[in-house]
């Protein structure tokens, strides 16, 4: 008899205890995943870059860290570092569930325990279900790599702008790590 695995529902996982202390959990492709807390360094950047999209969002939208999304509805539950999100979907959104789909920006800062296969993972599951922009800040390096559904992927640098077609602004590289 062939083994059969079941993947867990988002219903399912909501079920499970409350997280607290170190860790966190996300449901990746119906799997439970344990997610380290991010360090200071992590949670500062974090707060910058919403700072600074909130500055330039529009009225009603929604820019926050820490922000748990359902990019597919049923084995996916996954938290956007920093997540924007346009107000006509912020109006359209439950309070009662987690954003449906991906947000229409979604960041992830790096931490060491990130690994290449888990952040091109997250990318292309985002890119294909709502994000419009999908953005790895790499603290050490310094730089910000912006994909978009189209195939594209830029990266940015220190003394470089990323143009933000969304909000008709520029965000300057340097303010992200100021």
């Amino acid at each position: 008899m062939a083994a059969t695995t079941s993947q867990l529902t988002v219903e399912e996982f909501r079920r499970l205890p409350e997280d607290s202390g170190g860790v966190y959990h996300e449901l990746r492709h119906g799997e439970i995943v344990t997610v380290t807390r991010p360090k200071l360094k992590h949670s500062l950047i974090q707060r910058g870059l919403r700072r600074l999209l909130e500055q330039i969002a529009e009225p009603g939208s929604l820019v926050d860290v820490e922000i748990a999304f359902r990019p597919l509805p049923e084995h996916e539950l996954r938290v956007a570092d920093v997540a924007y999100l346009s107000a006509d979907r912020f109006k359209q959104a439950d309070p009662e569930d987690n954003i449906r789909g991906a947000p229409d920006i979604v960041v992830e800062v790096l931490s060491p325990s990130n690994t290449v296969a888990e952040i091109y993972d997250k990318e292309k599951l985002c890119l294909e279900n709502g994000a419009k922009q999908f953005w790895v800040v790499d603290p050490d390096r310094r730089q910000v790599k912006v994909s978009t559904p189209d195939g594209r992927t830029l990266t940015y640098r220190a003394g470089q702008e990323i143009p933000l077609d969304l909000f008709a602004a520029n965000l300057a590289v340097d303010a992200i790590f100021a």
